[in-house]
């Protein structure tokens, strides 16, 4: 997972070195990660889910787990910080998705946000383009876990077992949902 651009004296800092430093309470060190991170998991949150004020709150309270959970990264056991910020932000996002109510509660929050004008997303114009326009609400139908899911595996391209590790559930677990979602969304377009 790539990390974003660091501002100019701030490379000299690396990741698990902010980490350690917010794990003992640095502020300091938790600004820098901040900073340099937040842009960059809005903007990956706000491509799963259209609802900015949810996605502002999720971004929010991933920052408030890594302040209070900073000694749970690991970076010699193969892991790095942005990939532990997804699998912690992504994870809280589905949460929240689920935890907003039901799929058809969800349905029509995103029906009110595209009356208000607001810019379809790239993948939205692309289904709008696809002969079987119907695919577009179908996925949308999906329960937040199973969209998630074909979401890593089929639009972010990951493999399985990155799926596996972004999503934090295990990988039969993953191809479990992904069996799951391909079967919802072929009962629906059929």
């Amino acid at each position: 997972m790539s990390r974003p651009v660091d501002s100019p004296g701030d490379e000299a800092v690396d990741d698990a070195e902010l980490l350690r430093g917010v794990a003992l309470g640095d502020r300091q060190a938790f600004e820098l990660f901040y900073a340099r991170y937040v842009s960059w998991l809005l903007s990956r949150l706000q491509h799963r889910c259209p609802d900015q004020a949810l996605v502002e709150d999720v971004v929010q309270e991933t920052f408030v787990a890594v302040w209070r959970s900073a000694e749970g990264f690991r970076a010699g056991s193969g892991g790095d910080a942005a990939g532990w910020l997804w699998r912690i932000g992504s994870r809280r996002l589905v949460d929240a998705m689920r935890g907003h109510g039901s799929r058809q509660s969800l349905f029509q929050r995103l029906v009110r946000m595209r009356d208000k004008g607001d810019q379809p997303s790239a993948e939205d114009e692309v289904l709008r383009e696809l002969p079987h326009g119907d695919l577009a609400d179908a996925l949308r139908r999906l329960p937040p876990e199973l969209g998630a899911v074909l979401h890593a595996t089929v639009v972010d391209g990951l493999t399985v077992k990155e799926a596996s590790t972004l999503l934090c559930i295990p990988i039969g677990t993953v191809k479990t949902r992904a069996m799951r979602a391909r079967r919802l969304l072929q009962q629906e377009l059929l």
